[in-house]
C-alpha cells in the first residue's frame, strides 16, 4: 500500500521559514516525479513545486522563495519555504506520479496523494 505523510506545517511569521517533508512508503520515489501542491480556504488547488530526475520546477509565484528536492536514500521529498507571505498559507500537498513535464503542474497527472499538511502565514 503507498503512502505520503506530510509534516512540517505550522504557524508562522511573515518573512519566517518553514521546510515540509514528505516520507513515501510502498514505492520507491526515485522513479516518481514528487511535487507539491497547495489549496489555500476557498480556493482550488495549484501546483507549487516539482522534482523530476535532476530537474526542479516551480510556480512563478514561489520562485526563488521556495526549494524542493529529495532525499531517495530516505525515500521523502521536502520543501523548503523562505521568505513566507500571507498567500502562502494553505494545505500543502506532496503528489506522486510520471507526468511529462510539460504536464507536471496537472493534478490529473499523479497516482498517488498525501492527506496535506496545514501552513498558516501570520503575525
Amino acid at each position: 500500500q503507498v503512502q505520503l505523510v506530510e509534516s512540517g506545517g505550522d504557524l508562522v511569521q511573515p518573512g519566517g521559514s518553514l521546510r515540509l517533508s514528505c516520507a513515501a512508503s510502498g514505492l520507491t520515489i526515485n522513479g516518481y516525479t514528487l511535487s507539491w501542491f497547495r489549496q489555500a480556504p476557498g480556493k482550488e488547488r495549484e501546483f507549487v513545486a516539482a522534482v523530476k530526475g535532476g530537474s526542479q520546477y516551480y510556480a512563478d509565484s514561489v520562485k526563488g522563495r521556495f526549494t524542493v528536492s529529495r532525499d531517495n536514500a530516505k525515500n521523502t521529498v521536502f520543501l523548503q519555504m523562505n521568505s513566507l507571505r500571507p498567500e502562502d498559507t494553505a494545505v500543502y500537498y506532496c503528489a506522486a506520479g510520471r507526468p511529462t513535464t510539460s504536464a507536471l503542474r496537472g493534478e490529473s497527472m499523479y497516482y498517488y496523494w498525501g492527506q496535506g499538511t496545514h501552513v498558516t502565514v501570520s503575525s
